[in-house]
């Protein structure tokens, strides 16, 4: 019989890895992210993985988020040498993504030797390396949107778009049954929102026997307009003299905020403030976002063709080195800066917080969803300290929250993307969200008659029954 175990993204909403075995034999895994957030979720990236990496006939990808995609070098280095299906700006994304996160695991690994913090000093290893995440990346295959492909006997694949980044799909699988019509498993992804900027909205969800569907905002709604906050916050600060200092992931959110702050200029509801993005990342996937037009969505289309940069506000610079970066804290008076990680987890953005949270003039604005046990998340709550780099740093600047500016679709998004199924599934399972959203979200559709249930971590289900 044909199952399903999930490996990651059950009861979190992160690590996401869902593994398919049919009725033929074949091992098929849908996603292969790293777990990320507190402690306990990450201790999981070192577990053994459930099923020999050697032994998979197929990878699927859903996007290039590194918790959806950043486990490939470790399977790579374990023995994995099956295809890894994915759209091909999600192959372009992963050139940058899975190298980075070869980096900084070394880097990390060198910091432990050197301070002695891991319980591993001084031998700690990283979990993977450059070599590794290059290997996984000659494994890639891309399939455009809405081709169908056998890619294991038995086994047909479909991508459409999910709306979430560039190169996001919902992954329909195909499964070939004996004497019976084909059982069709849909992985929703990570759902986009409707009316978001530069990327379409989400294709119509397919006629599904199981569907999986994220869960990340199961039990709330995006409030207010995020142009709208965008344009106050930014007033605000310049008219107090500040900078806004922007904890955003490098792919999407960056590329969202950049559109909107140029829309904002150009319409005169914002001063032109120098503008940087401190990145080495995000300097390299903002041409990618212009150049795949396959996930363009109307009004991308009509400002390029009118010869508009529509993610170059007029004083944008891109801060590529060190040095370029550090040169940004001598920039005093009004600012934007846009520097990741987005739940100041890590990255150049720490920098920045560092300097700018003691200084009451300054805002930080977060624009997506911050994890449980997350820097972010903590800044969210409205902690009076938070510890950067072994220090406790004060919190005086302004904090505040654009959930508009999310890529997650919110619980009515999602109730927006399931109306559109053509009939209801045998089952629906709530994946990638903190409890409380999964457990809302089932409710929700359990009081319309539907099957439902909340997979635990390493869960397996039979498919069909």
């Amino acid at each position: 019989m044909a199952s399903i175990r999930f490996l990651g993204a059950a009861g979190t909403v992160t690590g996401s890895r869902y593994l398919v075995h049919t009725d033929g034999g074949a091992r098929i895994l849908v996603d292969a992210g790293l777990f990320q957030g507190g402690k306990e979720l990450r201790l999981r990236n070192w577990a053994p993985f459930p099923v020999d990496p050697a032994g998979l006939q197929a990878v699927v990808l859903t996007h290039a988020h590194i918790d959806h995609t950043g486990a490939l070098p470790l399977l790579a280095s374990q023995g994995l040498r099956a295809p890894v299906f994915c759209t091909p700006a999600t192959r372009d994304l992963c050139h940058l993504l899975l190298p980075d996160s070869a980096r900084l695991q070394e880097e990390e690994a060198r910091y432990a030797n050197r301070v002695g913090y891991s319980r591993h000093a001084p031998n700690a290893r990283p979990l993977y390396g450059e070599r590794d995440a290059l290997a996984a990346l000659r494994l890639l295959q891309p399939q455009s949107y809405r081709q169908a492909r056998e890619i294991v006997p038995g086994v047909t694949l479909t991508f459409r778009r999910a709306g979430h980044i560039l190169g996001s799909a919902t992954v329909e699988l195909d499964l070939a049954r004996p004497g019976k019509p084909p059982l069709r498993v849909v992985f929703s992804g990570d759902l986009g929102r409707y009316g978001a900027p530069i990327l379409p909205d989400p294709d119509p969800a397919p006629a599904a026997d199981e569907l999986l569907v994220e869960s990340t905002y199961g039990n709330r709604e995006h409030e207010g307009s995020a142009r709208e906050t965008l344009r106050q916050e930014v007033r605000d600060a310049a008219a107090r003299g500040g900078a806004v200092v922007i904890p955003a992931f490098a792919i999407g959110r960056t590329q969202e905020v950049l559109f909107e702050l140029r829309a904002l200029e150009a319409a005169g509801e914002i001063p032109e403030l120098p503008t940087f993005v401190d990145s080495p990342m995000a300097v390299d996937a903002t041409p990618m976002y212009l150049a795949h037009r396959e996930d363009h969505d109307d009004e991308m289309v009509r400002l390029l063709s009118q010869g508009v940069e529509p993610l170059h506000p007029a004083r944008l610079r891109f801060a590529r080195s060190p040095e370029q970066s550090k040169a940004i804290n001598r920039v005093t008076g009004p600012c934007v800066i846009l520097s990741a990680s987005g739940m100041a987890t890590g990255g150049r953005v720490l920098h920045h917080l560092a300097q700018r949270l003691p200084d009451p003039r300054n805002t930080v604005l977060l624009v997506g969803f911050q994890a449980a046990g997350t820097r972010g998340a903590r800044l969210q709550a409205g902690e009076p300290e938070v510890r950067i780099h072994g220090e406790m740093v004060p919190v005086k600047a302004r904090v505040a929250t654009v959930s508009g500016f999310s890529a997650h679709a919110d619980k009515a998004e999602v109730a927006r993307w399931l109306a559109t199924l053509p009939s209801p599934p045998r089952r629906i399972f709530c994946t990638h969200g903190e409890p409380a959203a999964l457990a809302a979200q089932a409710a929700r559709l359990r009081a319309q008659g539907l099957r439902v249930e909340i997979p635990a971590h390493l869960q397996e289900y039979t498919l069909g029954d």
